[in-house]
């Protein structure tokens, strides 16, 4: 799996989203190198670990990472997010959680109506099969619509895609079934380090509400809201996302 390293300072381990890879981070590398140490992770399937044979499942993932890495903060972006908070739960090594846009659970339940229908998955896995390139932009869309800089994250995004090669369809396949189906509130419940939640108020993929339930669930936990934010805040509102970050991660080193 590849994992780059870049910065000077406490390490923080980046997790991305579904059909990106690490490269997507540059706002948050560029504003914080000289602050902070970033493992910059290809999740299998992605970028440069496109060919790696590991499958796209939690555990498996989070031991290769936590083997390859130092003790750390993990952040984790909308997918990235359930790799983190998984990690936060079980791994010694993961010293705090930053979770991006992301929740426990990304599909509505009973006792959860802060998400998407379980069909956007389906739907997105079914448009996979027949046009690849066409639901690659439109998902990008999907992360860009309503934020206050929309243009700017989507093109910002429409760059980075492909910029390491195109992503496994089998992977991507993958990808939308752990986010149709993995429910980690319990795992969120029980986090014992400190964590940090943050949300677009204006994220139609990830509603700012569901993180915020998610926030509400976990012990010694902090939420920041950003107004004008969509699914994608550290691109659209990078300053405010990196400070927010960069004092969380300097706490954590102060209290070790």
């Amino acid at each position: 799996m590849h994992i780059e390293v870049a910065g000077k300072g406490p390490p923080l381990v980046l997790l991305h989203g579904w059909a990106l890879h690490g490269g997507v981070f540059a706002p948050l590398v560029e504003r914080l190198a000289d602050r902070i140490e970033f493992h910059l992770v290809d999740l299998p399937g992605h970028g440069y670990s496109r060919d790696v044979p590991l499958p796209l499942v939690l555990d498996a993932c989070i031991d290769e990472i936590a083997a390859r890495t130092p003790p750390a903060a993990w952040l984790g972006w909308s997918l990235g997010g359930l790799f983190a908070l998984k990690a936060a739960a079980t791994c010694p090594q993961v010293r705090g959680l930053v979770m991006l846009a992301a929740t426990p659970r990304f599909v509505v339940g009973d006792d959860w109506p802060h998400a998407v229908e379980r069909s956007v998955f389906a739907q997105f896995g079914h448009d996979l099969q027949n046009d690849y390139r066409g639901t690659l932009d439109r998902f990008l869309a999907l992360d860009t619509l309503g934020s206050e800089h929309a243009r700017a994250e989507l093109r910002s995004l429409k760059q980075t895609l492909f910029a390491r090669g195109e992503p496994a369809p089998s992977v991507l396949q993958q990808g939308l079934r752990l986010l149709e189906r993995s429910d980690l509130r319990q795992q969120a419940a029980a986090l014992a380090i400190p964590n940090l939640w943050i949300s677009g108020r204006r994220d139609r993929l990830v509603p700012a509400a569901g993180v915020a339930a998610a926030a509400m669930l976990a012990p010694d936990a902090e939420h920041l809201d950003i107004a004008g934010g969509g699914h994608a805040p550290f691109i659209g509102h990078a300053g405010l996302v990196a400070d927010k970050i960069a004092a969380f991660v300097s706490g954590l080193a102060g209290a070790a």
